[in-house]
């Protein structure tokens, strides 16, 4: 067999395994949409769920999704900043960094159901926050400190040493280097990693079922006092995410309507999802851009 021969068995062995994912995709995105878009409607995404009864909504565990986000990202962002400036621009060439690169790459490989066990031995008993927002956001930074370091440390390392040299040149310090020129350079996949890293907190379920819990409480939204117990913004109630809900309703719910429910909410999950990896590339591209053409 001739190598031209063998060249063009082997392009269409792998365009036949790209095609092959991209049939799976399509397949699983089609069947979740065709089942869950008819259930989607103002009041299906605005109500609160029903226990027995047909025609519950989703609302109150939407609006968890998201406070759950914020307190996850406003956690994230600067620990792994720090964590990932140390070990790109301060941390020394020795066993011990290699040690510690080592440790954050077994970390970002550990189940979340592991880190959710940790999570509730730690946060929920040992700290005595019980399931609470609190407690969910807590152990989805510790679940996603390690690939947001990663994020940070390789976007860092991509700037090239010209720049760096360019700014001790001009006689400022390593540090207004870091934060005049370095950092802004690596902006894009900074923030390309912080939303990315932002839809997979969207779609965790197993490490929040124990540390946020499994229900929500009757939510006052006209009470913004995050001290009140019936306020949303209260870090210290039990929260139910979108993707807990989904699992939870395919587990054990009773009400009539139940697949119905969960399909609509898997369609929402799917599209909040696929918006934030858009989101990310647009976002990546737009700093991307705006930072070359300057």
């Amino acid at each position: 067999m001739n190598a031209k021969r063998i060249d063009r068995l082997a392009t269409i062995f792998f365009y036949g395994i790209a095609f092959l994912i991209l049939g799976l995709l399509i397949g699983l995105f089609s069947y979740i949409f065709i089942q869950g878009i008819p259930k989607l409607g103002w009041e299906f995404i605005t109500s609160s769920p029903q226990i027995f009864e047909e025609g519950g909504g989703i609302g109150p565990q939407i609006f968890n999704s998201f406070y759950l986000l914020v307190l996850t990202i406003i956690m994230t962002i600067p620990i792994s900043l720090g964590a990932g400036i140390y070990l790109s621009e301060y941390a020394p060439k020795n066993k011990v960094t290699d040690l510690i690169r080592s440790m954050i790459e077994v970390l970002s490989s550990l189940p979340s159901i592991v880190v959710g066990l940790f999570g509730f031995l730690f946060f929920v008993i040992y700290m005595g926050w019980g399931f609470s927002i609190l407690s969910g956001a807590c152990v989805l930074t510790v679940f996603n400190l390690p690939l947001m370091v990663r994020v940070v440390e390789d976007s860092l390392q991509n700037v090239s040493e010209e720049q760096r040299k360019a700014g001790l040149a001009l006689g400022v310090s390593k540090w207004e280097t870091i934060t005049t020129i370095i950092l802004p350079a690596a902006l894009p996949g900074l923030i390309t990693g912080i939303i990315l890293v932002a839809g997979r907190v969207f779609g965790e379920a197993a490490a929040l079922i124990y540390t946020a819990g499994m229900s929500t409480p009757q939510l006052d939204f006209s009470n913004w006092n995050p001290f009140s117990a019936t306020s949303p913004l209260n870090p210290l109630r039990p929260a139910e995410t979108l993707a807990v809900h989904i699992w939870k309703i395919n587990g054990e719910g009773i009400m009539p309507d139940a697949v119905a429910i969960s399909s609509g909410a898997s369609a929402l999950l799917l599209l909040a999802i696929l918006l934030f990896n858009g989101f990310a590339r647009w976002i990546g591209h737009l700093v991307f851009r705006k930072m070359t053409t300057t």
